[in-house]
Order: structure tokens, then sequence, then C-alpha cells
């Protein structure tokens, strides 16, 4: 009996690199288009609670390198780096140093999660905004100095103050911090950290404020499906809207 099935989609991958304590590899996939295959992995565990230490552990170049080395086997065709404290750590310059890493490694294209916030940011063209973070306040202090130096201003800022177990906050909590910090003089709004789950609710989020609200998650994998020419998964929300039309 010959059994004929659909035609398989080709595929085109994207690699990531991520934290050791990433817990929300599904929340990726969702932005994902059918013929984008994701190809994970992780860095060496860092016995530490989520403070400045941990973040410029995670920023270390060379592990990033190493790395970015190891998920190159199934030939993705761009690599990001997704951890939003480890990409804006070190300021502009950590960020820049973690792209050239990975493109030493060999990455035909590589983009991070603060690189990428950057991007969206201005191609929306959104130069005040207020953040929300998972951070205690010395990380959180890092992520308004890096987005400084790219001349974006931040009018309004909250930290939950956490140092472990991120991805346990729920949608929730995180709507209770937003309605916190926007202000109107924000135009938009930033919700930080790779392990904080936000695709459900940036829609929504976005019609009741009445203006863009870009996560973690999202800008990571909206640089790196640019890199490809292709639109991310994304109903209803401002930067997928907004990349569609430019594309157009």
């Amino acid at each position: 009996m010959e059994i004929i099935g659909p035609e398989l989609v080709t595929q085109r991958g994207v690699g990531v690199v991520a934290p050791f304590d990433f817990a929300l590899d599904r929340e990726l996939w969702r932005w994902a288009p059918d013929d984008i295959s994701l190809y994970l992995t992780r860095l060496p565990f860092v016995p530490v609670p989520v403070t400045v230490e941990m973040a410029t552990e995670l920023s270390d170049p060379e592990r990033v390198r190493r790395a970015t080395a190891d998920v190159l086997a199934p030939e993705p065709l761009v690599v990001t780096y997704a951890c939003a404290s480890g990409s804006f750590v070190g300021g502009m310059a950590g960020e820049q140093a973690l792209t050239a890493s990975m493109l030493s490694a060999g990455a035909p294209a590589a983009t991070t999660t603060s690189g990428g916030l950057v991007s969206a940011l201005n191609v929306l063209r959104l130069r005040r905004i207020a953040v929300v973070t998972p951070y205690i306040d010395s990380v959180t202090e890092r992520l308004l100095t890096f987005l400084d130096e790219h001349r974006v201003e931040v009018v309004s800022s909250v930290g939950l103050g956490l140092l472990d177990h991120i991805w346990k906050v729920g949608y929730a909590e995180i709507v209770q911090a937003v309605t916190a910090v926007d202000v109107a003089e924000a135009d938009g709004l930033f919700i930080s950290c790779t392990n904080v789950p936000t695709y459900d609710i940036i829609g929504p989020l976005e019609r009741w404020l009445g203006k863009p609200v870009l996560t973690a998650n999202q800008v990571t994998m909206w640089s790196a499906l640019r890199q490809l020419g292709s639109p991310m998964m994304a109903a209803g929300q401002w930067l997928a809207e907004i990349s569609e039309t430019h594309a157009a």
C-alpha cells in the first residue's frame, strides 16, 4: 500500500543561545512560522541569584562563542542570543561584543534580545518608554543605562525585585506592574526578561493602553526572523503588524 502524505515544508533554522535557567522554549515557538525551526542550546550553569553578577557571567563573549559553535551543527541561518539582562548588562559595547562573538564562531547572522529591542524601538519610532522588569534595582538600572546610550528615554520603570524563579511570574502580576508603570508621557512599553511569559497579553495590553508593548521574547524572535525576511506569528501585536506593512 502506498501512503502519500503532505509535502514536507522546507525548514529554515534559527539557532538560539539561552541562559541555563531559560524555561519558556514553547513561548519562542509560538512566534515561529511553520517553515522555521528553532535549535536551542543553553549556557553553563551559574550558581548565583539573578543579579548583575549573573548577567555578567552570562554575557561572557567566549562562553557565547562556544555555545554558538555548538548550535551551528544543524546549520541555522541566524543565531540569536536570547537573554535580556545578559545582552544589556555590559551596555552598548557589551551587546556589540556578544554579536561579534557569535559571528566569529561562524554564525551567518547574529542578533541579541537587547539589540532586537533597540531595532524594534527604531522601527516603531519610540523614544520615550515605560519599562517593567522582574529584576532587582541594580539590574534594572543597567537596562536604563543601555537604553540611554541608544537615546531612548525611560520615563517610568518598575522592577519586581526577583532573584530567582522568574518564569513562575503569572500574567496577572505582569498586568498589575504595567498598570503601575504606564504614564501618558510614555509612547510605548517594554517588558524585560526572556523568562517572563508575555505572548498572550501583548495584544490585549496594546488595545487597552493604546500604544505598542514590546517584550523580551517578542523582540528576540522578531529580530531573528527579520534577518531571514520572515514574518512572525503574532496577530494583533503592533510590532508584527507594522513590520508586515513595511514589508508590503
